[in-house]
């Protein structure tokens, strides 16, 4: 006789090697929806006081390593090309909406890949680092969702058009630096959608597409605090490891190549997401 007895359960992986788990699926669908129902199933566990969050190991385990050139878990489509290749089409055509929603839809598909990311590649942080980046994957996964369904009501669907691999870039170039990941991921590549979604939300709300502008709104108001998540975080191991954060920051801008940014900035909206005075002064060019 083979099996397990019936009263037989067997314990669940830890949460961080869940996250690796999530991290390697290649269906966008299938990613989203399991990192949705897992933040469901904690939650809910954590308000019975049947676990969830907590527990021996539930973040301090182990998780085993893989290699980076396999990550992370992507569909075939969209094809992947330099970002200069990437077409910008008018978003007063059908088309042009689309691949502009296409965009969007893309940078929060990466965005739940980062956020697993960050869950399982770093470890030794403090329980809070968990589960402050396993509640920012599971809002990417809503903000895909939403998108992906809109753009399904438009005629066309993720993976229609070709998309470029900026995001994910960078991940790869900070795998090795918490605090490079915490300082140019969250508040900075995923910042520029702070200062990006009120002129996208203004082009097409001329179009006519109040639906996508509402999804927008969902978007950006948790994206204030995904890049909150991010300074806080920045600020943290920079206090842990005697880094003056006005400082550093554009050392690592420099030392791993990531962009420049450039004004309009979304002021309101970066400082509810935690930059400080001096930061906006190096933003605007205002100190070196």
């Amino acid at each position: 006789m083979s099996g397990l007895a019936p009263s037989m359960v067997l314990p669940e992986p830890p949460l961080r090697a869940q996250a690796l788990s999530l991290l390697q699926e290649t269906d966008p669908q299938a990613k989203a929806q399991s990192v949705l129902a897992l933040w469901q199933r904690l939650s809910q566990a954590a308000q019975t006081g049947s676990g969830g969050w907590e527990g021996a190991g539930q973040w301090r385990a182990p998780v085993a390593q893989v290699p980076l050139s396999t990550l992370p878990g992507r569909p075939p489509r969209p094809a992947l090309v330099p970002a200069k290749d990437v077409p910008t089409r008018s978003p007063f055509t059908l088309e042009g909406r689309a691949a502009l929603l296409h965009a969007i839809c893309h940078i929060e598909f990466n965005a739940i890949n980062l956020a697993l990311d960050a869950v399982w590649r770093f470890d030794g942080m403090p329980d809070a680092f968990y589960r402050d980046w396993l509640q920012v994957a599971q809002e990417e996964a809503l903000h895909f969702t939403l998108l992906r369904d809109h753009l399904r009501t438009l005629g066309f669907d993720y993976g229609d058009f070709d998309a470029h691999n900026g995001l994910w870039a960078m991940c790869e170039r900070t795998a090795d630096d918490i605090v490079a990941r915490m300082a140019l991921v969250p508040r900075t590549l995923e910042a520029r959608g702070l200062d990006a979604t009120p002129p996208i939300q203004a082009k097409l709300t001329k179009a006519g597409d109040l639906q996508a502008v509402a999804i927008l709104d969902i978007i950006l108001r948790d994206e204030v605090g995904h890049v909150a998540i991010g300074n806080r975080w920045f600020h943290h191991l920079c206090a842990t490891r005697g880094l003056n954060p006005t400082t550093v920051y554009p050392q690592l801008v420099q030392a791993h190549e990531a962009p420049r940014l450039r004004p309009p900035y979304n002021i309101e909206a970066r400082k509810r997401a935690g930059f400080t005075d001096d930061e906006m002064r190096f933003l605007l060019g205002e100190s070196g």
